[in-house]
């Protein structure tokens, strides 16, 4: 019995259904994945639970080895990941096998067992910072030269500058505009007082780090951007466990981190503070005043260990 590919239940399904144009690619998905089937010749499993963007299944080729079959809703975050993976070339990311352009659609290498970072609570926190670090500075490693058809972080931190700013006013909202003003400053200051620009996953979380046979780690779903690399760390510091009410732990994760990196605690923390801004008021503005009040709970911790 053929597995049923396209479930409801899919968070791309709840998250896009609801977009004009997000319902219509819905509405093409089924014809499109047919399509790629056919063309690489694949024999597709259940989806996986994917991204709230991405259809996602594993998929075995014609000469039986297993991959993995990634269609993507088209939108500016996603659109560098082809070459980021190519220049990464597996080393602690996913490798690609193939890339139909035309439907926004890569064929990646199947990682096992693919348990996330996220889910390794056996191993302490700490602990699993440390090995996120070494994933983090292989990615970075890799020389970007010419020609690289990724974003420049200053450019995206310029237009989320504005729109943060523009949302501050968001009603129920109610942050401390102090901190927004200041969060809405280093968006635009950071990028550019940087001392050297690197390829950056951009959502290195947890959940984007599996367990592989081949390599201890690797790195999974990038929305890649070109600079600091102090902006890549906040979303391992804050959810490998939920260390924000605990500004010790913080201090002490930012300086395990800079210290493996070799960076700035101080800056890492300023980057985590812009983030944490701009995702409170993201939030405010799509109709959650009280989560962006919760992220932004942390907001006067993360200022006084940038020293801002």
């Amino acid at each position: 019995m053929a597995p049923e590919l396209f479930p409801r239940s899919l968070p791309v399904f709840s998250h896009l259904a609801g977009l004009p144009a997000g319902h219509s690619w819905l509405a093409g998905l089924p014809d499109r994945v047919d399509r790629l089937r056919r063309r690489w010749g694949l024999v597709l499993g259940a989806p996986l639970r994917g991204g709230t963007s991405s259809w996602v299944a594993p998929a075995r080729r014609p000469d039986g080895t297993e991959a993995v079959l990634k269609v993507t809703w088209p939108h500016p975050e996603a659109s560098a990941e082809p070459d980021a993976l190519r220049r990464w070339a597996g080393r602690a990311a996913v490798r690609l096998l193939d890339v139909a352009g035309d439907d926004n659609a890569l064929l990646l290498e199947r990682v096992r067992p693919a348990t996330p970072l996220a889910a390794a609570e056996e191993i302490p926190p700490a602990r699993r910072l440390e090995l996120a670090a070494e994933v983090v500075a292989e990615l970075w490693s890799v020389p970007v030269g010419g020609g690289v058809a990724v974003p420049g972080l200053a450019a995206v931190c310029a237009g989320w500058a504005e729109v943060t700013a523009a949302r501050a006013g968001t009603p129920g909202a109610d942050l401390d505009a102090g901190l927004v003003r200041r969060g809405v400053e280093l968006l635009r200051e950071l990028p550019s007082s940087a001392d050297r620009a690197v390829l950056l996953h951009g959502d290195l979380n947890p959940g984007n780090l599996l367990a592989a046979r081949r390599r201890p780690w690797l790195a999974i779903d990038p929305k890649p951007v070109l600079g600091d690399p102090a902006y890549e760390l906040w979303p391992l510091v804050e959810q490998v466990d939920d260390p924000r009410d605990r500004p010790s732990v913080l201090a002490s994760r930012f300086r395990l981190l800079a210290d493996v990196l070799g960076l700035d605690p101080a800056r890492v923390a300023a980057w985590a503070l812009a983030r944490t801004v701009e995702g409170a008021l993201w939030s405010a503005a799509h109709g959650d005043p009280a989560g962006g009040r919760s992220a932004m709970a942390v907001a006067p911790v993360l200022a006084r260990l940038a020293g801002v």
